[in-house]
C-alpha cells in the first residue's frame, strides 16, 4: 500500500460516497444514542439499583442475540417501509444495539452525580426540566461526549446490520468485504486505513472522557 494507491481510493467516488455514508450514518446514530439514552439513564437512575440493573440487563437482549436473526427481518420490513439502503434505515437498525450501550454509561454516569445537586435545584424552585438541563446535564458533558463517541465507533465499523440493509450503496466495512473476495486487494487496504484512522484518535479522546465509575451503570448492589 502506497501514498499513490491511497490517492487512487480516495478519487473513486464508491469509495468516497461509502466513506461519506458511514459517517452520516454514525453521526445519526450517535445523536439518537445520546437523545435516547439520556432520558432512559436517567429514569433508571432514579429507579432503586436492583430494579434498574433488571431494566439495564432487559435493554441488552438485542445484543446477545445473533445480529443476523435480529437483521434479517429488520431487513425485510425495511423493503416495505422504503427504509432498505438508506443512511437512516442503518442507522435505525443499529441503534438497537447503541442505545443499550449508551444508556449503560449515561446510568453510570447520572448515578456518579450526587441527586442532592438535582434536589438543591429543586427546592430553589427549579422544575423538573430545568434542573435536568441546567444542572445534571452541564455535569455530565463528559459521559455524553463518551456515549456518543462510543454509539459512533460502535457504527463506524458495524458489519452484519450493515452487509443486509444497506448492500446497493454500502458502508465501508462492507466495501472492504467486497474488494476483498473480489480480489482488489489494495482497494481494500486503502479503505481499510481510512476506516481505522477515525477510530484510533476517537479511541484517544475517548481516554480523556470515559471515567471508571462511568462503565458501572447499574452494577451497584
Amino acid at each position: 500500500l502506497t501514498l499513490e494507491n491511497l490517492e487512487g481510493a480516495l478519487s473513486n467516488p464508491q469509495i468516497v460516497h461509502a466513506i461519506y455514508k458511514s459517517f452520516v450514518v454514525a453521526t445519526i446514530v450517535g445523536l439518537l444514542s445520546v437523545a435516547l439514552g439520556i432520558p432512559t439513564a436517567y429514569g433508571l437512575s432514579r429507579l432503586p439499583e436492583r430494579l434498574a440493573y433488571a431494566v439495564t440487563t432487559t435493554l441488552f437482549f438485542a445484543n446477545m442475540m445473533p445480529s443476523i436473526v435480529v437483521a434479517i427481518p429488520i431487513a425485510a420490513a425495511f423493503v416495505r417501509l422504503g427504509l432498505f439502503d438508506t443512511a437512516l434505515g442503518l442507522a435505525l437498525a443499529q441503534e438497537l444495539i447503541a442505545l443499550p450501550i449508551s444508556s449503560f454509561v449515561l446510568l453510570g454516569v447520572f448515578q456518579s452525580i450526587p441527586r442532592e445537586f438535582e434536589l438543591q435545584a429543586r427546592v430553589d424552585g427549579a422544575g423538573l426540566f430545568r434542573a435536568i438541563f441546567e444542572i445534571l446535564l452541564p455535569l455530565a458533558k463528559e459521559g455524553i461526549i463518551a456515549a456518543f463517541l462510543l454509539s459512533w465507533m460502535l457504527s463506524w465499523d458495524e458489519f452484519t446490520f450493515a452487509v443486509l440493509i444497506s448492500p446497493i450503496r454500502p458502508t465501508m466495512p462492507v466495501l472492504i468485504y467486497l474488494y476483498t473476495t473480489r480480489g482488489n486487494i489494495l482497494e481494500a487496504a486503502a479503505v481499510s486505513l481510512v476506516l481505522t484512522l477515525p477510530v484510533l484518535v476517537l479511541t484517544i479522546l475517548l481516554q480523556k472522557y470515559l471515567k471508571g465509575e462511568y462503565m458501572g451503570g447499574g452494577l451497584k448492589g
